[in-house]
């Protein structure tokens, strides 16, 4: 995993969320591996627009983090798999009210996105 420089300081609750959760994807990805989608290759079908190695980083990070468990099978070819923690369940009502939150502004920001290109 990449390290920075500069160490890091935790000070508040919000540096401990965005390192964690800090990241393109990691939110998403919690949100797919609680509906069901547990292998990688579903996880990048799911998410096309995202690289596979920045995904396969991200996942490697929650990982870290505790966030997320991944299970390789002993077949071949090998089959891996990536389950919610108890910990990272704990993230879940913290995405839903992300969730929520884009649902209600959902039509004021496609408004801002199509004032900004015109």
């Amino acid at each position: 995993m990449y390290e920075k420089k500069i160490p890091k300081t935790f000070t508040c609750g919000l540096t401990v969320i965005m390192e964690i959760m800090g990241g393109k994807w990691k939110s998403y990805l919690i949100y797919l591996i609680h509906t069901g989608l547990r292998r990688p290759s579903e996880l990048q079908k799911r998410i096309k627009s995202a690289n596979r190695r920045v995904l396969d980083l991200q996942l490697r990070e929650l990982e870290f983090h505790h966030i997320v468990k991944r299970v390789i099978y002993p077949e071949t070819p090998l089959k891996v798999e990536y389950f919610l923690t108890d910990f990272g369940e704990t993230l879940l009502p913290v995405i839903g009210a992300m969730d929520s939150w884009g649902t209600d502004f959902l039509e004021e920001f496609k408004s801002l996105m199509q004032a900004k290109q015109a």
